[in-house]
């Protein structure tokens, strides 16, 4: 019975590949690949021509009962198009399969996207909360941002370049101006870390052509911004509706006094 190599490689520069993973990537009988073109660039750089077969979201349902099977006779090894396979890409149904079959899943560590841009964001390290790719609609990625609003760790998730600045005013609604920093092309020749808050953000990338997928990593609330409970909140939002003051100018003044995002502010309200 063969073992499943769960194996980190590179979100951009190749060297970042760790001697084990390329021995490993050598000795196994297949390699399952999210992105077999991503694949063969890394293979051939390092002169590894083992067999390479795609595994990606496409296709997991036809290719998990043939990955599996060459898992019978010998070891395979799993790489994502980039950095650690499972997090947020199909590897985690093939290695949730595999150990529920009794194969052994081995970890090859590597580089990944979430702690790289944590660790050079500014922003605290001692304990995050990673969200993955926000979703795509308005409404279910304001729902999800307003869960984590009470959240004291710091935030990471993924977003590509044609909804950031919409995420960035879901953001700004649901958590407030928070303390951002924004990661692309990381370990690339254009790497980018932007700092600031999140209303500096959408100023700087407003009028920007963009590119490439983000690394999100948002401050969490803090001791000095004294945020305050639900029960606060819905009374301070009584009290000013009581008073006549309309909801989103009642949601907006109870948002800026309390820690909260306006949207979740509003919400509350309704």
């Amino acid at each position: 019975m063969g073992k499943l190599y769960v194996v980190g490689t590179p979100i951009g520069n190749l060297e970042d590949i760790t001697l084990r993973a390329l021995r490993v990537l050598r000795e196994v009988s297949l390699i399952a690949a999210e992105d077999t073109r991503r694949a063969r660039v890394l293979t051939s750089r390092y002169d590894i021509d083992t067999p390479t077969t795609s595994y990606f979201e496409g296709n997991k349902r036809l290719k998990l009962d043939a990955v599996l099977g060459a898992l019978v006779d010998g070891d395979v090894a799993l790489i994502s198009e980039a950095g650690m396979p499972g997090l947020s890409d199909p590897g985690f149904e093939l290695i949730q399969v595999a150990i529920e079959r009794g194969y052994e899943v081995v970890p090859v560590p590597g580089p990944t996207a979430p702690v790289t841009a944590l660790v050079v964001s500014g922003l605290p390290t001692d304990a995050f909360l990673f969200l993955g790719y926000l979703p795509r609609r308005q409404s279910r990625r304001r729902r999800l941002l307003d869960s984590v609003a009470r959240t004291e760790h710091t935030i990471v998730a993924f977003e590509t370049p044609h909804r950031l600045l919409e995420s960035l005013t879901d953001v700004r609604e649901s958590l407030g101006d928070r303390p951002l920093a924004l990661c692309r092309e990381m370990t690339k020749v254009h790497e980018e870390i932007w700092r600031g808050t999140v209303s500096e953000a959408q100023t700087a990338f407003t009028d920007r052509e963009v590119r490439g997928e983000f690394t999100l990593v948002i401050g969490g609330v803090t001791d000095e911004e004294q945020r305050w409970d639900e029960e606060e909140v819905r009374a301070a939002l009584r009290d000013l509706l009581a008073k006549g003051v309309r909801r989103p100018d009642a949601a907006k003044r109870v948002a800026e006094l309390s820690g909260w995002g306006r949207s979740a502010v509003y919400r509350l309200g309704l």
